[in-house]
């Protein structure tokens, strides 16, 4: 999960302007959240293993098609972010930002709405979009499966 933050970390600090944009870092970051969600994550937490050191909850057992689920879009997501920096080798491109006002949707898998970001496919939206959606399904996933540490 570390690894998993320290990349969106970086990611977020190349759509902040903190971080100089190359593709390469960028792919790699973004390849880093995909392999490290979808059934990684799920083998990542087997049946009984909630709580210390992970302060993994018990709902991953009590709901794990709706962990899985999550686990799922958040690599797909992770996916179309790759896909972008290999589409932009070159610098950040004007179709990779989101547009102002752009509504975020939801990509909650835990109160999906009809019509919501999560039914749009995530290579056709603009990265920095793609970027918060996956932060929304670290948010969604933590508020539901993690506990909080003091």
């Amino acid at each position: 999960m570390k690894a998993m933050a320290d990349a969106a970390k970086t990611i977020s600090g190349v759509f902040d302007g903190k971080l100089a944009y190359d593709a390469a870092a960028f792919k790699a970051a973004a390849e880093t959240i995909r392999h490290r969600s979808g059934k990684a994550m799920v083998e990542s937490f087997p049946a009984g293993s909630f709580g210390a050191p992970s302060a993994a909850k018990v709902e991953i057992d009590q709901s794990r098609g709706e962990f899985a689920a999550l686990a799922r879009h958040l690599e797909s997501l992770a996916a179309a972010l790759s896909l972008a920096a290999d589409n932009a080798p070159d610098g950040i491109t004007e179709s990779m930002r989101m547009a102002p006002g752009m509504a975020m949707g939801s990509s909650s898998l835990l109160g999906k709405r009809a019509g919501s970001a999560t039914d749009a496919d995530p290579s056709k939206m603009p990265a920095e979009h793609v970027f918060h959606l996956i932060l929304q399904d670290c948010t969604n996933c933590h508020a539901k499966f993690r506990e909080k540490r003091q």
